[in-house]
Parts: C-alpha cells; structure tokens; sequence
C-alpha cells in the first residue's frame, strides 16, 4: 500500500514538474515581437505587461487581466478558425488558469509571488492573444 502511494505521488509530482517546465519552454520560445493590430490593441495586457512592476495595487491589474481572458475565451469560442486547437494553447490557457489560483493564494501573503504569477499571466495571455491575432490576419488574406 505504501509503495503505491509513494509512486503515486512521485508520478503526479513529476507530472506537475513537466508541466511548469513546458509552459515556461513555450513562454521563452515566443522572442518574436508581436505585431499588434486594432483586434489586439482592445487587450490590454500591453498596458498591464508596461505596470505590473511599479504598481502597488495589483488587485486593478488581475481585474484587467481577467477580463482580457474573458474576451480572448469569448472571441475563440465564437469564432472557430481562431481556436485554440493546438496542444500547446491549451497547454497556456492551462497555465494562465493555473496562475490565476497562484494568485489568489498568494496575494496577501505573499505579494512578491502574487506578482510573478500576474507576470506570467499577462505573458500567457500576450502570447495567446498574438496567436489569435496572427490566425485572423491569416484569414483575413486568404
């Protein structure tokens, strides 16, 4: 019973290990400097990514942020050729929600932590939104 156990929760740890290290691995991976359109400039993760380090308030940030991921999560639903079908999408918006409880959990005991996951999520969602972004400019010259 012990060894199964033990192995069960070196598995999941293990599992969450490769999942932080894919996610920061696709973060770096995105170098390229984004074209900012019209369609991505109603985001405002440019805004949030320009504050997140001199504000102090960064309850008004995640609020931005958030509802930038509602319109990000709305726009991909309702309009099928800018879906997230790729692993790796949906390997961020995992990654994006699983900041979200980070954040949470760390906002009043830890606000230095709390800030990195803000970081992360408006890196996550600057990346998901230049995809976005680019697969419309795609559709639009076809």
């Amino acid at each position: 019973m012990v060894p199964s156990i033990l192995i069960v929760a070196i598995s999941a740890l293990l599992l969450v290990y490769w999942f932080r290290y894919t996610c920061l691995l696709l973060m770096r991976s995105q170098v390229e400097d984004l074209d900012w359109t019209p369609v991505a400039d109603s985001f405002q993760v440019r805004e949030v990514q320009k504050r997140i380090q001199s504000e102090s308030e960064l309850e008004s940030l995640h609020r931005s942020l958030d509802r930038d991921y509602q319109l990000l999560t709305y726009l991909l639903q309702n309009a099928y050729h800018l879906g997230t079908n790729r692993l790796e999408d949906q390997l961020l918006v995992w990654d994006y929600r699983a900041m979200q409880w980070c954040y949470r959990l760390t906002k009043t005991a830890a606000p230095r932590q709390a800030r990195r996951a803000l970081r992360e999520m408006a890196s996550v969602m600057g990346i998901l939104v230049g995809r976005m972004d680019r697969r419309a400019g795609l559709q639009q010259q076809a």
